[in-house]
């Protein structure tokens, strides 16, 4: 755990409280993006309630119908999004939202200034066997006048034009963390409170790690140059950890040093993530952390989107660990070129 003493706020310090005490960061701080990270808040404690009855209660399981990625929903899936929806709509900061779970955007306050990117829980499949679960969102402030419709230059925004970024982590315990590009903190839910505090400040990945994250099950597909920097890595006595819960894997390489991998196959060539709201995020977040995201040739947040539900390969994490994975995937460009 790192001490929050260094940003004068003292460890438990609510995450309201932080928020508040942070605002004047922002560069726009009237209080919406204050509010808006609230309304985050407040969706993921709501979440973490009816994940924590899923065992009890029947919200477990497959929801029967499939989303737009043409992937089954689970029924928590269902869950996370009305409730996030519905905290964003209730507290008015919101013009839009892209979710995973939607085909469509999700239009909402014509007067709200910003638009949020959500994955509202990633690795939902996970839930019946009790692993580690996450939401992962994007915050971008909207490029059209207030009143007027969203548009498509609203929601399309590279990555570098993000305001906030962040996860909730469903495990052990729950933790909210996020930047808005001024470093990385993480929050650790209280259940009794029913508060998150301030537990993880200035949350930093190591330069360097020993641990690498990838679905070694879809070797077969795998370009060789990524297979050589497998052999490599295992030539070098790196340690393999994959959860198979994007966030769950995220989280522990940058506490503990590592790199994760979700390449292009020749399954999926333009590999599996979601850019908007699956790297976008969690790259911002990496680059706050002094790690780094690309997609194997270049630089996850200077991606233009060009649809909605676009997906990119991702390479993420400590920095000398992408750094040497660039440099055996690099061959393939090299070679094509």
């Amino acid at each position: 755990m790192n001490n929050p003493s260094n940003l004068g706020l003292p460890i438990g310090t609510t995450l309201d409280r932080f928020i508040k005490k942070k605002q004047d960061e922002f560069e726009y701080a009237t209080g919406e993006l204050s509010q808006l990270l609230r309304d985050i808040g407040l969706a993921g404690k709501i979440i973490n309630r009816e994940v924590n009855k899923s065992g009890l209660l029947d919200i477990g399981g497959a929801y029967g119908s499939k989303n737009v990625q043409g992937e089954d929903q689970q029924k928590l899936d269902v869950i996370a999004n009305i409730r996030f929806t519905r905290a964003l709509h209730n507290g008015g900061q919101v013009c839009a939202i892209v979710s995973e779970e939607d085909e469509e955007v999700i239009k909402l306050n014509t007067n709200g200034k910003y638009v949020v990117c959500m994955d509202p829980l990633d690795g939902s499949s996970n839930i019946d066997v009790n692993v580690s679960i996450g939401t992962i969102f994007s915050v971008y402030r909207r490029l059209s006048p207030l009143g007027a419709e969203v548009t498509q230059e609203d929601l399309l925004q590279p990555g570098t034009e993000q305001v906030a970024a962040g996860y909730i982590l469903y495990g052990s315990s729950t933790m909210l963390v996020y930047t808005t590009g001024h470093g990385v903190n993480g929050f650790t839910l209280e259940p009794s409170l029913g508060e998150f505090v301030l537990s993880h400040a200035n949350m930093t990945y190591p330069t360097d790690g020993k641990i690498y994250s990838i679905n070694e099950g879809s070797w077969n597909e795998f370009d060789q140059e990524l297979r050589d920097y497998i052999t490599w890595c295992k030539d070098n006595n790196l340690t393999a950890r994959y959860i198979g819960s994007l966030v769950a894997d995220f989280h522990r390489n940058m506490l503990k040093g590592g790199i994760y991998i979700y390449p292009s196959t020749t399954k999926v060539p333009e590999g599996k993530l979601r850019l908007l709201y699956e790297c976008n995020s969690l790259a911002f977040i990496a680059e706050q952390a002094g790690g780094v995201a690309t997609d194997g040739q270049q630089r996850v947040l200077e991606i233009q989107p060009k649809a909605f539900h676009q997906r990119s390969p991702l390479y993420i994490g400590s920095k000398n660990m992408v750094k040497k994975a660039s440099e055996f995937v690099a061959k393939e460009s090299k070679e094509m070129s």
